[in-house]
């Protein structure tokens, strides 16, 4: 069980001492926080009159993760993403609204419509690792992050290729570089001081992307025309009481959707690629179990799907790498968690980073072991990547299903390994955690044919 203690542990210091090395060196500093403070401890952000409690025991994300939508909210620690996602946002929506929308967006994010998604996401990574340069180094960080932000347009927008694809995608990728600049997780560097500041440049391309997006939701409305895409399903939602979601709430969603679904995922696919090439034992397994559910030679979606070791494997991947170290909740009323008396107002994070590397938990924690989870179930407050509660994230079954589908067509479709010098470590992207220098990566060739040789020889 949780020690009470009191007071609440933490390094009596202002904001910007903890800060700083929260921003750009957010594990080594949640690490030695841990390391002095068992369980739970206090640190300083900006602008919040309130410190925040940091649990990283399971037993006090499992009572956080309880709190009803009445007891805590989440929308108002993910604020500073307002001026991207909008006010729309599922992220920024707390209480009826929040469940409103939640239950809007949660049917064509599951079930049967993603194995029509598949095999697009096939599609897409073959014709990726098509264009990939054979024998020298390359960073596949960015090769990733084009495959999720294709899957975006054609899956989540519904955008074929022809003009608005490319004018969009542009601004897109414009967006998201600009907004992986840790400065702008603070709110008082989210201004605008004139027209050579990246501020500036992150607004104005955000304009320019609205309006396209607007006129293909107006465009839409208008015709009638749907897809299989998520945003045809959305425009003929309807909530309880019959009505649809304006244009602004499908702009905010469709903006959350690309920021939750893209950066995120490119992140976990190239940490998965630099532990899983670190064994070529693994490599050989994953292919193996890949021919043996028939997934091989023609990649079909529903026999990855099936893939335990696979799906072991991602899941592992966002155990030891989790590309985002915290979430958290704004206390609404006076509460106990973890065994302390915590006031209104109070911000209660939950340390994903810190949970997943509790050796009581996870014998051996730093060790790339796919296999504890064929060996073992793990509870909602054990495993925790995509949060917890009624406010995971909603896209938990689609990103883990893209994972699976990009990585079993890297695997079938080129032979990788890592670079023989030079390591990586962590740095921030924006919200997200990501491999250093692009994740760098030789591919040997295309083909899987040499994957058991490889076996053979080691």
């Amino acid at each position: 069980m949780l020690r009470p203690m009191r007071p609440l542990p933490g390094l009596p210091l202002p904001s910007a001492f903890t800060l700083v090395p929260y921003l750009y060196r957010p594990f080594p500093f949640l690490e030695a926080m841990a390391k002095r403070y068992p369980d739970v401890f206090t640190m300083r952000f900006p602008a919040n009159p309130k410190p925040a409690v940091v649990f990283h025991h399971p037993d006090a994300a499992k009572e956080i993760f309880a709190l009803g939508p009445d007891d805590a909210h989440a929308g108002q620690v993910n604020a500073v993403l307002g001026p991207i996602l909008g006010k729309a946002s599922l992220l920024l929506l707390d209480g009826k609204e929040h469940l409103r929308q939640r239950k809007l967006l949660m049917p064509p994010l599951h079930g049967e419509r993603m194995s029509s998604y598949g095999a697009r996401m096939i599609a897409l990574t073959e014709a990726s690792i098509a264009g990939w340069p054979a024998r020298e180094r390359f960073p596949v960080h960015e090769r990733l992050q084009a495959i999720t932000l294709d899957v975006i347009l054609r899956v989540v927008f519904g955008i074929g290729e022809g003009e608005l694809f490319h004018r969009l995608r542009e601004r897109l990728v414009e967006i998201l570089e600009l907004a992986t600049n840790p400065i702008f997780l603070v709110p008082l560097f989210q201004r605008d001081l004139g027209p050579l500041t990246r501020w500036n440049s992150l607004v104005r391309a955000l304009h320019e992307a609205d309006e396209m997006l607007y006129a293909e939701i107006r465009r839409r409305r208008t015709s009638g025309e749907r897809g299989d895409d998520i945003l045809s399903l959305l425009l003929d939602a309807r909530d309880e009481a019959g009505e649809p979601m304006s244009d602004g709430e499908l702009r905010d969603e469709l903006m959350t959707l690309l920021v939750a679904g893209h950066e995120t995922t490119a992140t976990a696919l190239s940490w998965g690629l630099r532990w899983i090439l670190a064994s070529k034992s693994l490599v050989a397994r994953l292919v193996r179990e890949l021919e043996t559910e028939g997934a091989l030679p023609d990649l079909a979606p529903e026999r990855i799907a099936r893939c335990a070791l696979l799906d072991a494997t991602a899941r592992e991947t966002l155990r030891l790498q989790p590309v985002v170290p915290m979430v958290g909740r704004l206390l609404q009323r006076p509460m106990r968690i973890g065994g302390h008396d915590l006031e209104a107002g109070t911000p209660a994070l939950v340390s994903i980073y810190l949970i997943h590397r509790r050796p009581d938990l996870y014998p051996d924690p730093t060790r790339f072991d796919p296999d504890r989870f064929l060996r073992q179930r793990f509870a909602p407050h054990e495993w925790l990547p995509f949060g917890g509660g009624i406010r995971r994230c909603i896209g938990m079954a689609f990103a883990l299903y893209e994972m699976k589908m990009i990585l079993a067509t890297i695997l079938a479709r080129a032979e990788l390994r890592l670079p023989l010098f030079g390591k990586v470590h962590e740095v921030r992207r924006g919200v997200t955690i990501a491999p250093s220098r692009g994740m760098p990566l030789v591919m040997e060739r295309r083909g899987s044919s040499r994957v058991h040789e490889q076996e053979d020889r080691s």
